[in-house]
């Protein structure tokens, strides 16, 4: 029988203002989970935790080392630890590696992967202390598959995948399990904007953008936040016990490699 219960279980997810984080919380915790998120927009974090009794949201800015910790800080005056860590915190700038500096580098790189690590280290002590936790790195399609456009997106992107096939093999053995889900065209905020940029340079509307992209996917549309959500729940869940280390794609089949 699958078992989809995570009654009793505490998640952080971190970068759940909009599109796949919020998703991921509503999901974890409609499953049963006490979770505590995070984002810079106090507004959205308000409308989730309106969502149900079991989302806590705190404001942080998880962009560098001071606000990550005041983050951390917070959750651990709500609890002692943590079963569950959803690192989904991302930006993915478009620009021009010529005229990229090296703040640009090092400021995604806070953003896109320390933040991940830092969240990682605080509770994993936890986890294995219970001998039982998930760890689930939000990656992206750019990771396999590089984008001029995104070049450091996929870059840090791809370094997430690392360092979560690095914890998987280091810590399977206590329990604490470790995945990357990998999403692909995904409906989200961050999709619309680039529609808009494309759609701008050509002289027609970000719907039609999204439409014609959408015809490229194998199963003929964009994702969902929530067919993302969906999976990283139950990876989270005891029927995903024996998946660790995987770095998974939703992408409507988009994925060309064997």
């Amino acid at each position: 029988m699958i078992d989809l219960n995570l009654n009793g279980r505490k998640a952080i997810v971190t970068g759940a203002s909009l599109g796949i984080g919020a998703a991921i919380s509503r999901e974890l915790a409609d499953m049963g989970a006490q979770v505590f998120c995070c984002a810079r927009n106090s507004d959205s974090l308000d409308e989730l935790s309106s969502h149900s009794e079991n989302i806590t949201g705190v404001v942080a800015d998880l962009g560098g080392k001071k606000g990550s910790e005041a983050f951390l800080s917070e959750v651990k005056k709500l609890t002692d630890g943590v079963d569950i860590i959803v690192n989904n915190l991302g930006a993915s700038p478009s620009r021009n590696f010529l005229y990229m500096e090296d703040k640009d580098w090092e400021d995604l790189h806070q953003l896109n992967l320390m933040s991940a690590v830092r969240c990682t280290r605080e509770f994993l002590p936890y986890m294995r202390k219970q001998k039982w936790g998930r760890v689930i790195m939000i990656a992206s399609s750019a990771a396999k598959y590089p984008s001029a456009a995104l070049i450091d997106y996929g870059a840090t992107k791809a370094a997430l995948i690392s360092f979560s096939k690095s914890l998987a093999r280091k810590y399977g053995r206590d329990g604490v399990l470790v995945n990357s889900v990998l999403p692909g065209l995904i409906h989200t905020a961050m999709w619309e904007r680039a529609a808009g940029e494309i759609a701008n340079a050509n002289k027609t509307t970000p719907e039609e953008v999204i439409k014609n992209n959408g015809r490229t996917v194998p199963v003929g549309r964009y994702g969902t936040s929530e067919e993302v959500s969906a999976l990283v729940a139950f990876l989270c869940t005891n029927s995903a016990s024996y998946i660790n280390g995987t770095s998974i794609e939703v992408d409507g089949g988009s994925a060309g490699h064997i």
